[in-house]
C-alpha cells in the first residue's frame, strides 16, 4: 500500500505532538491546551505552526463533542473572531465600493461570474440602479468590449475614417462615460483574463476585489495580472506572503494566517495574556476579553514594483 508524503509526514507530527504532550505535561505547564476537530489539511497548518513556534503543547484531535474547525477557513467565523475572513472583506468592499459621494450622477459596473451569482443578486437588491454582467461567453475579448461599450467608439472611428481613406488618424477607443467604479468578482482562472482587458481600455478607473480574484495562484509575481486593483487587506498580509518561498498557493497562505492568529488567541486566553502586547497577522486590533474581534482591514493597491522591492 502506498501512502503520501503528505499523509506520512501529518502522521509523524501527529505521533510527535503526542509525544511532547506526554513529556512536557509532566515537567512543565502547558502553555497550549487544544482539543478539536478539523481536516487533515488543517491538522497539517496547525502541527506546523507548533512546531516552528517551539511551544509547549497538548493536543487532541479526535475528542467527541470538542470545537469543530471548518476545513474552510476564509469562509468560516473562526472561534474569537465576529466574522469570517471572506464576509469581512465583502463587508468592506461593500461601503467603500457603493459610497458614491462624489459620483451621484455615475454608477459602479459589477462584473461577476456564476461562482458569485448569490453575492451578486444581494448587491443587486440592494443597489438596483447599477451596472451588473454576468460573464457567459468564451470570447472574454469581445464581452469586455461589449460591457464597456467600445466597439461603439471604434464604429465612430471607421465612420469617420470611411470619409476619407487618405486621412489616416490615432484612435484610442473611448469607454462608456457613466461608470464610477468597477468591482470584480471573479474567481482566479476569470480574473487574470478578464482584469488585464478591463484595465487596457479603463485604466483611469478605480477597481476593486476581494482576495478571492487571485487565491489561486502559486506566485506572488503573478499578482502583475491585477495591477492597480484595491484590495481590502493591509499590507502587512501581502508583504509576508510575499517573504514566503514555494507557496502552494495564495490562499493557503491566508489559511496559515488565520490558524496562527486563532492558535495565539487560545494561548492569550488559556495562560490570562490579556496584559501582554499581542500582534495577529490578520489585524491590528486589541484584544479584549470576552469580546469578539472585528478585524480592522483596510485597503491596498496591488503593485509588483513595490511588492518586488519587498525582497
Amino acid at each position: 500500500m502506498k501512502f503520501s508524503l503528505t499523509l506520512m509526514t501529518l502522521c509523524s507530527m501527529l505521533f510527535l505532538a503526542s509525544c511532547v504532550s506526554s513529556t512536557n505535561t509532566e515537567k512543565e505547564k502547558v502553555l497550549l491546551d487544544l482539543d478539536l476537530q478539523t481536516s487533515n489539511k488543517n491538522k497539517e497548518i496547525i502541527l506546523e505552526y507548533l512546531f516552528n513556534e517551539n511551544i509547549k503543547f497538548s493536543i487532541d484531535f479526535d475528542k467527541n463533542d470538542s470545537y469543530r474547525l471548518s476545513n474552510d477557513l476564509l469562509e468560516s467565523n473562526l472561534k474569537y473572531f465576529c466574522r469570517s475572513f471572506t464576509q469581512e472583506q465583502n463587508d468592506l468592499l461593500e461601503l467603500k465600493v457603493f459610497d458614491k459621494i462624489d459620483n451621484l450622477n455615475k454608477k459602479v459596473l459589477i462584473i461577476y461570474s456564476k461562482e458569485f451569482e448569490n453575492l451578486s443578486e444581494d448587491l443587486k437588491r440592494k443597489y438596483p440602479q447599477e451596472l451588473y454582467y454576468l460573464l457567459d461567453e468564451s470570447d472574454y475579448d469581445k464581452e469586455v468590449k461589449r460591457i464597456l461599450e467600445v466597439n461603439r467608439s471604434i464604429d465612430r472611428h471607421l465612420d469617420i475614417s470611411n470619409l476619407d481613406k487618405d486621412l489616416e488618424i490615432e484612435h484610442y477607443p473611448r469607454i462608456r462615460n457613466d461608470i464610477s467604479k468597477i468591482y470584480f468578482l471573479l474567481d482566479y482562472d476569470l480574473g487574470k483574463t478578464i482584469v488585464p482587458l478591463v484595465k487596457n481600455f479603463a485604466l483611469n478607473i478605480d477597481s476593486y476585489s476581494s482576495t478571492q480574484i487571485f487565491h489561486d495562484a502559486n506566485d506572488y509575481k503573478k499578482l502583475a495580472d491585477f495591477e492597480s486593483i484595491f484590495i481590502p487587506v493591509q499590507d502587512e498580509m501581502i508583504k509576508t506572503i510575499v517573504g514566503e518561498k514555494d507557496i502552494k498557493n495564495i490562499k493557503n497562505e491566508f489559511e496559515k494566517m488565520l490558524i496562527a492568529d486563532y492558535l495565539l488567541l487560545e494561548k492569550v486566553y488559556q495562560n490570562n495574556l490579556f496584559r501582554q502586547e499581542i500582534f495577529l497577522k490578520t489585524t491590528s486590533e486589541k484584544i479584549t476579553k470576552n469580546k469578539c474581534i472585528k478585524r480592522n482591514l483596510s485597503f491596498s493597491k496591488v503593485d509588483l514594483g513595490v511588492l518586488s522591492n519587498l525582497l
